[in-house]
């Protein structure tokens, strides 16, 4: 579901930038459920200091869906910022280009770990990436996958059925789940993964494709929904960013992934194997067109440190030396380099 912090008249006509005169007042970003929370608490701070700012709306349309609005064109009709919760493809930089968007700034907010937890009242299980992938996957070893139990994925398991809340396709942490969790594990499990690399669909068949035979449920951009859906389905798992994970401890609990606990630490330390960064994308072209853009990234750059707003909200702080080039980045409205963009590279 799409939720906004506030509703606001887009007009069509074009931006200063383009030559005419800009129809929109307040910045329009779209994006990862996961970015969500963080960049809604830096538009509160950014209007708390410059009251005479309109608040932003914030859409949470998955990092996927966000970046097919971002990318479609230039203007007040179109977003922004993106919130992203995994990198941005060659692909979509070529759709962003092709639409005339040209110049787009890559900022490292954060960090995140893909979070799998259970229910107090679960079974307290201990899992790998090679069992996710036999548990998940849609053809591990390139069989579909016939598993109904975790015991049916490994005998030490527990004999309950395989049921998993997760995001849907169009979600940026669907993917990390993809590439760093299943891909590892069919990697690690299956000597044929490798000699496929060079065919990237019948990688993706065999490693990275998500099982829809029910005992994956796509539960929407809303990550809240899987809380909820957690304390009533104890033997079930859930799946999604760090942050919901802490906000609810007194309900849930962090499930282990090859022996590593999803904790701040762990994930700042990415020793957690779901560790992931976080990203905002800005188009430049409307710096200086919609009001409140470089306030939006500067409130950012105040709020992401070790002992800001963001982490005590649950996201996990960048290295300082990822926050310094961050900054950079924005003081000096630096444009990501294309070059820089791998079709496999979440973090």
């Amino acid at each position: 579901m799409i939720r906004r912090l506030a509703l606001i008249a887009i007009a069509s006509t074009a931006l200063a930038s383009c030559g005419q005169q800009a129809s929109r007042d307040s910045i329009r970003i779209v994006g990862s459920s996961t970015v969500y929370p963080f960049s809604t608490i830096v538009a509160e701070q950014m209007v708390n200091k410059n009251p005479s700012l309109k608040t932003p709306v914030i859409e949470s349309t998955g990092t996927g869906g966000g970046m097919k609005l971002f990318c479609a064109g230039v203007g007040p009709d179109h977003p922004d910022i993106e919130d992203a919760s995994r990198r941005m493809t060659p692909g979509e930089y070529q759709t962003c280009k092709t639409n005339g968007v040209d110049g787009i700034m890559e900022v490292q907010v954060g960090m995140d770990g893909v979070a799998f937890a259970e229910s107090k009242k679960g079974p307290k299980l201990q899992l790998t990436k090679v069992q996710l992938y036999k548990a998940l996957a849609a053809n591990p070893g390139g069989k579909p996958n016939t598993n109904k139990f975790w015991s049916d994925v490994d005998p030490s398991l527990p004999h309950i059925p395989i049921q998993v809340f997760g995001p849907p396709s169009t979600s940026g942490t669907r993917d990390a789940l993809s590439e760093l969790i299943l891909a590892k594990g069919c990697e690690e499990s299956d000597p044929e993964a490798a000699k496929l690399k060079s065919d990237k669909d019948a990688y993706a068949t065999r490693c990275t494709e998500i099982r829809s035979d029910g005992a994956y449920v796509d539960k929407g951009e809303n990550d809240n929904i899987i809380v909820q859906n957690l304390s009533v389905s104890p033997n079930a798992i859930g799946i999604f960013g760090y942050s919901y994970l802490e906000e609810n401890r007194d309900r849930l609990n962090g499930i282990p992934i090859d022996g590593v606990d999803p904790t701040y630490q762990n994930i700042a330390d990415r020793k957690y194997p779901g560790s992931r960064p976080l990203f905002i994308y800005v188009k430049k072209q409307h710096i200086g067109a919609i009001p409140g853009i470089k306030d939006f990234m500067n409130q950012y750059a105040a709020s992401w440190g070790p002992d800001g707003p963001l982490v005590k909200k649950g996201m996990i702080a960048a290295p300082a030396d990822v926050r310094a080039q961050s900054k950079k980045i924005i003081d000096q409205e630096i444009a990501l380099d294309p070059a820089a963009l791998k079709d496999d590279e979440l973090h």
